[in-house]
């Protein structure tokens, strides 16, 4: 282990200089020159070993430094150990800037990280898919060059970051924008995507002002009506209309709150076990006599079932989705329509279908069929009993399946509500055998 230089060694190697030289002017004379000449060669030796060490420095591009003797060896090696502790720091700064940079990429956020003037130095993945921002063709702009919204431009300059700013971004995304101070000058932005947050605010009231609109009906005609029967003139004949009436509206309020029971309970439930085997050819089999009584001969309903085909998922969800889909396709046509059930096996998986030849849905309406209390005909649902709620039904419950429903229509031809079970929740038949 080399020493530090000291005076000592600077010393002594000047003294081991000097000492032949000394020696041999004693002997041949000349002490001074002798003195002079050890002297100068000396120097030159230190003069030799600075222009190494500058070459080294500003020329060679080597990684160790050249190899040194006498007092020249710790400095050499001083260089050494420094060059290596630089290299080290420089290695742990890298991993830990690696280290914040991966842990800002696993944020559920945009991250920006800016100076106080707003000049971006570093943004992560989500930044600039939020917020369209390009690394690293962006680094050196100023993000209100890149974000030009004026209630964006007026926080920043407020620098008033107490509060969160949301705003509407051009692709419709709803972002909260979060400032703090970093380090001494700079900026950490924090913008988080809130639009489903707003999305399900929105849906919230919608359900509110949409069930309190269907609950309103009824109540309003059972609140007519009994203040028409304290009337001791009422006659028996229209006493007989008025609870008739009354009957119709509970029964349409019990069920259209069994309907939201059971979408709740179905977008509330957990992760189901989908290893029960369900017997869709015997629910089907029931269901054909449910919708026979329901049409009282005003359809033609034909069903096409693969009794064999069996599948694993909830038999309460699925028993919901199919007989929604069934019941709709019996309340919501006119009479002479002809409907055609199917469950079969398809390269796809399990498929089932239900298809009419009615009047058809128009292409405006698809899209929005499966939300909650919308309607096509208004009049007509409420005037078969229908809620707008049997399609959010389906469609959650098929969810739970990693299943969606699929619809089709061509007007005065064909419409079809379809959806598809993958292969894997089919029961095999040696399954189904040792079942039997």
């Amino acid at each position: 282990m080399l020493e530090r230089l000291s005076w000592k060694r600077l010393l002594t190697e000047l003294a081991l200089a000097c000492l032949p030289a000394l020696l041999a002017g004693l002997v041949l004379g000349y002490l001074s020159w002798w003195l002079l000449a050890a002297v100068s060669g000396m120097l030159f030796w230190h003069f030799l070993n600075l222009m190494r060490l500058s070459h080294w420095l500003w020329v060679d591009r080597s990684m160790t430094p050249p190899v040194g003797r006498g007092s020249w060896e710790p400095l050499f090696y001083g260089l050494y150990q420094m060059q290596l502790r630089n290299r080290r720091r420089r290695r742990e700064l890298g991993n830990l800037i690696k280290r914040f940079r991966s842990g800002a990429e696993s944020l559920p956020d945009a991250v920006v990280l800016t100076t106080e003037e707003g000049t971006i130095f570093w943004c992560n993945g989500l930044a600039q898919q939020y917020l369209s921002l390009r690394w690293p063709e962006d680094n050196g702009q100023n993000i209100l060059n890149l974000l030009r919204y004026p209630e964006f431009s007026r926080y920043i300059r407020q620098r008033d970051f107490a509060r969160s700013l949301t705003v509407v971004l051009n692709n419709q995304r709803h972002m909260e924008f979060r400032v703090m101070s970093y380090s001494e000058g700079q900026w950490l932005m924090v913008a988080r995507d809130v639009t489903q947050m707003h999305q399900l605010e929105g849906a919230r009231r919608n359900f509110f002002a949409n069930a309190s609109h269907e609950l309103r009906t009824p109540l309003t005609v059972l609140q007519g009506y009994l203040e028409m029967m304290d009337d001791e003139t009422m006659n028996p004949r229209t006493r007989s209309k008025a609870l008739k009436t009354m009957q119709e509206q509970t029964r349409r309020m019990d069920g259209l709150v069994r309907q939201l029971l059971t979408l709740s309970r179905i977008e509330a439930a957990p992760a189901l076990d989908l290893t029960e085997q369900v017997d869709i050819p015997a629910m089907l089999h029931l269901l054909q006599r449910e919708a026979a009584a329901l049409s009282q001969g005003q359809h033609t309903i034909d069903f096409h079932i693969d009794s064999t085909l069996r599948v694993f998922g909830n038999d309460e969800q699925l028993r919901s989705a199919i007989s929604n889909l069934v019941y709709n396709a019996v309340n919501h046509t006119p009479e002479g329509t002809h409907i055609s059930i199917s469950w079969r096996r398809t390269r796809q998986g399990a498929e089932l279908k239900v298809c009419d030849n009615g009047p058809g849905i128009d292409a405006e309406h698809l899209p929005r069929l499966t939300e909650r209390f919308y309607r096509v005909d208004k009049a007509r649902s409420r005037a078969t009993g229908g809620s707008g709620l049997g399609l959010a039904i389906v469609k959650h419950a098929l969810t739970h399946h990693h299943s969606r429903l699929e619809i089709s229509s061509q007007p005065q031809q064909e419409t079809c509500f379809s959806f598809l079970l993958s292969p894997r929740f089919i029961v095999p038949d040696e399954t189904q055998n040792r079942a039997g």
